[in-house]
């Protein structure tokens, strides 16, 4: 299979050297790309600003912001078999960045914010609109510090997507990570707490029988 993986965290800059972020280790979408390539798949690993090494056998494409991340899975998207969102795109973007860098003074700073694209909404709608190909696999992750089987169900549905992956805040930039995993036609799946490769190739195996 062709894989499109998206990892990090994007930054959206406030002035040349003060930017918004989260705090995205982008182990996950390393991990997802490093099983996809050890099982004999292509990979293309669109990532945002993270520490990890470039798996072996995978093709970089490095972007910063959100902007430049939809950019880049637009361009990449025809091409692929299934895309992974593990990214955590920022959600919003300042409205007017400042081309100097903003001076601290004794008055309140307000930072007017717009909405980012919905890359995963964009992917779950396209999937099936590319001539002469059949529908592409598109994978979300959900993170939710409440209701989480429920935000997730939401974000699968409302985003036509095959497969939403949930976890809650606890896994940001943790070794290890415990899931929870549903595909658009069957029930939730339970992945117990274990190091990120060994849960990124079972998240690749599912994707893999996905589209048999």
């Amino acid at each position: 299979m062709r894989f499109l993986i998206t990892a990090g965290g994007t930054r959206e800059y406030i002035d040349p050297v003060r930017f918004i972020t989260n705090a995205s280790s982008g182990r996950m979408g390393y991990a997802l790309a490093q099983a996809a390539t050890r099982a004999g798949h292509k990979v293309t690993l669109v990532t945002a600003p993270a520490s990890q090494q470039i798996p072996r056998g995978a093709k970089a494409v490095k972007v910063v912001s959100a902007a430049e991340m939809f950019q880049a899975v637009r361009k990449n998207f025809p091409a692929c078999d299934c895309l992974i969102m593990a990214a955590a795109v920022s959600d919003y973007t300042p409205v007017k960045p400042s081309k100097t860098k903003v001076k601290k003074t004794a008055k309140t700073l307000t930072i007017k914010l717009k909405p980012t694209a919905d890359i995963l909404k964009w992917a779950g709608q396209r999937k099936s609109k590319i001539k002469n190909q059949k529908s592409k696999i598109v994978v979300g992750f959900a993170l939710e510090d409440k209701n989480l089987r429920a935000n997730a169900e939401k974000k699968l549905k409302a985003k036509k997507l095959d497969m939403i992956i949930a976890n809650s805040p606890a896994a940001i930039g943790a070794d290890k990570s415990g899931v929870q995993l549903k595909t658009a036609c069957c029930g939730w799946v339970k992945f117990e707490n274990a190091s990120k490769i060994k849960t990124a190739k079972k998240i690749i195996r599912r994707i893999e029988k996905l589209s048999l």
